[in-house]
């Protein structure tokens, strides 16, 4: 009877630190969500880290034609995963994910130089309450715009070769103009915990906003130094966060 207890124990203890073990696992699905003029090409360097550390990546290539269009491409990817995951915005698609957010398969949200918008917020009118980085946006007749080719490598990509800048110039997705100026009814970072990179070098949107954002959501944040397509000049950089993000959401 003794030795059956015992056994017993035994069992129980192995069973309960296996359970702490499965636990202590990370998320192991990441979606990376591109920003406003970019489109999913420009997460490479990022992705093939994640992959070669072990993770499930995915690269939403959201149309930009609305907020409501891209949040449902960023939910079906979630969908998609199959699993916990850790959510990663960049620029515009900070908006994108803080909406699609809210889903109950993500642990965790991942802000690089990426606006984030409180419920029910004018982000730009927030915005403007800072020195704005650039404004040299074009705007077409049919009522979408794209950054001036002429300074795209100033305002977004300045720490990259000019002529990754050239072809990202050249290759710029078109964004609605409401897109970015659509409010969200619930901001998922009020109930997930975030994590931010700080583009240091930011000619796009001003590093200061970021930092104020940041704080605002109670951010793990890190500064990087690189411009606005730091996602792109410091991948390495971004990998590491998104991957503390994943370990620590359980």
């Amino acid at each position: 009877m003794h030795r059956l207890l015992s056994l017993t124990a035994a069992l129980s203890i192995s069973t309960f630190v296996a359970f702490q073990a499965g636990a202590a696992e990370p998320v192991k699905n990441v979606v990376l969500v591109h920003g406003a003029y970019a489109d999913g090409s420009g997460w490479r360097g990022v992705a093939e880290i994640l992959q070669k550390d072990g993770y499930h990546v995915s690269v939403v290539q959201e149309p930009e034609t609305s907020l409501r269009d891209d949040v449902a491409a960023t939910t079906r990817a979630i969908k998609q995963a199959g699993g916990p995951v850790i959510l990663v915005g960049h620029s515009y698609g900070g908006i994108v994910i803080t909406d699609a957010g809210n889903a109950p398969e993500v642990r965790g949200l991942v802000y690089i130089a990426a606006l984030a918008p409180d419920a029910n917020e004018n982000i730009s009118e927030t915005r403007s309450k800072f020195p704005p980085a650039t404004n040299n946006v074009i705007k077409s007749a049919d009522g979408s715009q794209t950054i001036n080719p002429a300074t795209f490598h100033d305002d977004f990509a300045a720490d990259l070769p000019e002529a990754d800048a050239a072809f990202m110039a050249i290759s710029q997705v078109p964004m609605n103009v409401n897109a970015g100026a659509t409010k969200i009814t619930e901001a998922a970072w009020h109930s997930k915990p975030t994590w931010y990179a700080v583009a240091t070098e930011d000619h796009k949107i001003n590093p200061d906003f970021e930092r104020f954002l940041a704080k605002r959501m109670g951010s793990t944040t890190v500064e990087i130094k690189g411009s606005h397509a730091v996602y792109v000049s410091q991948a390495k950089a971004v990998a590491d966060l998104i991957e503390k993000a994943a370990t620590a959401s359980e």
